[in-house]
């Protein structure tokens, strides 16, 4: 299941209002050192997908990644979309970068 804040939602519409409307997927994404985490990216549906409807919008998620990553909230803070699971996708790992914390080495 996939939810979407009404303020995620009214960013989305921005967004699209000179644009067409394109499905929005759901997807794991490098994150440096503190591991993969859940991000958003513009795409089209694809063997293996999951699809879901919320407000004027279709999401698509991996059947396994839903699976793995349960409830999949959508939000916009002031730094743009934050995307949580039920589930725990990132794991922290660990770059050998000794400035982590620190924000240098994508942290």
């Amino acid at each position: 299941m996939i939810t979407v804040t009404e303020s995620a939602q009214n960013e989305l519409t921005k967004y699209f209002e000179d644009k067409d409307v394109q499905p929005i997927r759901v997807h794991l994404a490098d994150g440096g050192c503190s591991g993969p985490r859940l991000s958003l990216a513009l795409d089209e549906v694809r063997d293996g997908d999951k699809s879901v409807e919320q407000g004027n919008f279709t999401f698509l998620i991996n059947e396994e990644l839903a699976q793995a990553s349960g409830a999949v909230s959508i939000d916009m803070t002031p730094y743009g979309f934050q995307v949580s699971s039920e589930n725990e996708m990132g794991g922290g790992g660990s770059c050998g970068c000794s400035s982590c914390g620190t924000g240098s080495c994508g942290c």
